[in-house]
């Protein structure tokens, strides 16, 4: 086997920044271990200019890398160290359009109404880039997520600020409970491979195909479901009055990023009846000027700009008298006046909520303090999670991280699985009728005893399920195929039984999805052996319980979940328990036997790229990457029989806990002490000093010891280098595209480190 390769992508915002200074230490580490380090651009501006190759010059065009680590993924050598990325909203996608256009990239807008086929074609292509775009294609495998031990141990010893939980708090969860996505699930088990159509069938009879092909594998579970329009909007009515009542902040969580299709237009719905009085008065000139508030608030705001001054003054005056007649709105910022309403983006509920969980149930109101919130999460699928975990709080108070327990996760996600992989399932109903799922002809032999259609005559369509809609209502088919329901039980049975640790899987049998989960969970965990092990099955508002119960005594428990429970869990607890979900190991076994290591599930943290143009000051935090490269590491060397690997892990393991252990992370704020770059350097000191300090391999001990000599001798010079940039703005050439000279300039200050790194 030729020597291994890692592939370390280029992706978004400030793990890109930190990737200019942290990415040359390791290509100057691992240069003598025969391991090549190689970066694939997977970045939201990567993924654009990679889809309009033919409106690009030769010097701009860029290769399609995120189709090529697809398929790299499938490979047994796959070796990907995947950072955070921008899951794109629309605002997001125009702004980074804009920057590449001024580039002089000659891409289309972005079509908000195509009529040409042009437009259409430009549409298409778009689509296939915003939201989730990168994870259903890298993830060839299933989650599996934990803190740390280096980390855990650090948050006992060092716990993080956690705020005082009042019994008599206000902040609850509000959600539907009806005529949502929850309560009109249906799901079925396909038993042979098939082709399925989903269409509109209107009052009158008239067939409308919404999608043409969706093909399915035999064994394969399909779900489909229904969110009233009429009832989400009468329940956000409900819930604006009641926020104003209890004197309360309103605050929407959703995650439009995720969920690209469905939760901007519930966010758009939301928008709506907080400024009905707005819309009502002025709603022919809102149209005109195009306000779309799938876009959020902020599209309003941005587009009467566009008007004479004396109906843009009367719409603001309107604006302010809703916010005073509504109740206080949950900020994002309250110093610029964003307010939770404005961008779908900006309050992403796995982040959101355990934030507001770890500071005393509250968020921000507009005067910057803390106040009890009303957090409206419209979908109770997973809603009694956060509720269950509110309650919990106001009667036993906050967690403490020096004695809590710690909850990994296995979680289902290979090959697209459930939710996140529906966007190109999702529907706003066009009128009264049905949506239905129907067998495309002549794609499957003896299927009609699969549904409920079974019945129809054989020249009939033979529909597998259905739903009756309204005009506006959402509708949303979802698939989890066999074979990673079959690794996922196989993963969670591996790891309870590594770690001697009880699992749950968080599975509802009221659920339609959960329910047809469920019998492919039992049937296949009577494959493994479980003697000895603990591993029950509990819906998620009681599994939640269970485990808040054992946290608080400190012992771990393993969530074994869904796709988008594994996103809000891998949030919530870590958060809780270490004071941040960027820290955590995450894996994923690729099911051909590479593997994906994801570094922490923090997002892409635009406010960090703020900070460092404005002041030259970064403080993201690259423990994720450390430990996701030493996983990384230990995978080469199991797969490989690489011994250089081996080295390079143990050694990178002992210098992330000596790193941890002398509190090396970056400061917050400028003046405070090192950012993500001093943080970079000590990171590259531990670890040469661990490879001058192993006796394993004696060729990379003996390159090693001088340059951990030259290291230490010159940490008070490459300090104060690193240091004495900070405080004044710098230009890096770009936000979605930075300029890869200035940045990597603007994020390797220090001569003095770059001359050692050189040696090597």
């Amino acid at each position: 086997m030729s020597n291994p390769v890692i592939i370390y992508t280029k992706t978004d915002e400030a793990p890109a920044l930190a990737t200019y200074s942290l990415l040359p230490i390791i290509q100057a580490f691992t240069k003598h271990s025969g391991i090549a380090v190689e970066t694939r651009d997977i970045s939201l501006a990567g993924r654009i200019l990679a889809n309009f190759p033919e409106n690009l010059t030769p010097a701009q065009r860029v290769p399609d890398a995120l189709t090529e680590l697809g398929a790299l993924t499938l490979k047994p050598e796959a070796n990907i160290i995947k950072l955070p990325n921008v899951s794109a909203s629309v605002p997001q996608l125009k702004e980074a359009i804009a920057e590449l256009q001024a580039k002089g990239c000659q891409i289309p807008d972005f079509p908000e109404n195509p009529s040409t086929d042009a437009e259409k074609d430009a549409r298409a292509r778009y689509d296939r880039i915003k939201g989730s775009a990168v994870n259903p294609v890298l993830r060839e495998g299933n989650s599996d997520r934990r803190a740390p031990k280096a980390v855990k141990d650090y948050a006992r010893k060092h716990p993080h600020s956690m705020g005082a939980w009042s019994p008599t708090s206000k902040t609850s969860v509000a959600t539907m409970g009806r005529h949502d996505f929850y309560s009109n699930e249906k799901s079925v088990t396909v038993p042979a491979a098939t082709t399925v159509r989903i269409e509109f069938v209107a009052t009158d009879g008239t067939v409308r195909v919404l999608k043409e092909k969706t093909p399915l594998l035999a064994g394969e579970i399909l779900d489909a479901t229904v969110l009233s329009k009429w009832a989400l909007v009468t329940f956000f009515k409900d819930q604006v009055t009641r926020a104003k009542e209890d004197g309360v902040l309103f605050s929407l969580h959703l995650k439009a990023t995720m969920m690209k299709v469905s939760d901007p237009i519930i966010f758009g719905h939301a928008v709506r009846v907080f400024f009905e009085d707005v819309f009502a008065k002025h709603g022919a000139t809102l149209a005109g000027l195009g306000v779309d508030l799938k876009n959020g608030f902020g599209d309003l705001l941005a587009k009467i700009e566009k008007l004479p001054a004396d109906q843009k003054a009367a719409i603001e005056a309107d604006i302010a008298a809703a916010y005073a007649k509504g109740p206080a709105l949950a900020m994002v910022n309250s110093d610029k006046g964003i307010t939770n309403l404005h961008v779908p983006s900006d309050v992403i509920v796995d982040a959101s909520m355990p934030a507001m969980i770890r500071t005393s149930g509250q968020m921000w109101n507009a005067q910057g303090k803390g106040q009890d919130t009303l957090c409206v999460i419209p979908d109770s699928c997973y809603a009694g999670v956060y509720q269950t975990t509110i309650e919990f709080c106001k009667k036993h108070g906050a967690f403490d991280p020096r004695t809590m327990g710690s909850v990994p996760n296995v979680g289902l996600m290979a090959q697209a699985a459930e939710e996140y992989g529906s966007h190109n399932k999702t529907f706003e109903s066009p009128g009264q009728g049905k949506i239905r799922v129907v067998v495309v002809p002549n794609t499957v032999a003896g299927l009609a005893e699969a549904g409920p259609g079974s019945a129809t005559p054989a020249t009939s369509p033979i529909v597998l399920l259905e739903h009756d809609v309204e005009a506006g209502d959402i509708w949303r088919a979802c698939q989890a195929k066999d074979l990673p329901i079959q690794d996922w039980v196989k993963l969670a049975v591996k790891r309870a039984r590594l770690s001697n640790t009880p699992a749950i899987f968080w599975l509802d049998e009221k659920r339609a999805h959960d329910a047809q989960i469920i019998l492919k969970v039992k049937k296949y965990l009577a494959q493994h052996d479980t003697t000895g092990l603990d591993i029950t099955i509990l819906p998620p508002a009681a599994a939640t319980l269970k485990t808040l119960e054992r946290l608080k005594a400190g012992q771990d428990t393993i969530s074994v979940t869904g796709n988008v429970l594994r996103d809000y869990l891998t949030d919530l607890f870590p958060i809780l328990e270490v004071g941040t979900s960027a820290k955590m190991l995450s894996i994923v076994p690729l099911m051909n036997g590479g593997g994906l290591f994801e570094t922490g599930a923090g997002g892409s943290a635009p406010k960090h790229v703020q900070q460092f143009v404005e002041e030259n000051f970064l403080r993201w935090d690259s423990l994720g990457e450390f430990f996701a490269l030493a996983a990384s590491f230990e995978h080469l060397a199991e797969t490989f029989k690489h011994a250089k690997a081996k080295v390079l892990a143990d050694t990178l393991d002992t210098a992330n806990g000596k790193f941890l252990e002398n509190d090396k992370s970056p400061a917050r704020k400028v003046g405070a002490g090192i950012d993500n770059r001093g943080s970079h350097f000590y990171l590259a000191l531990y670890w040469a000093q661990a490879l001058a300090a192993q006796t394993n391999d004696l060729e990379l001990q003996k390159i090693f010891a001088p340059i951990a000599e030259k290291l230490a001798a010159s940490e008070k010079q490459i300090v104060a280098e690193l240091i004495a940039v900070q405080g004044k703005p710098t230009n890096i050439g770009g936000y979605y595209q930075p300029d890869d000279k200035l940045a990597g300039a603007a994020l390797r200050p220090s001569p003095t480190l770059n001359a050692i790194l050189a040696t090597l």
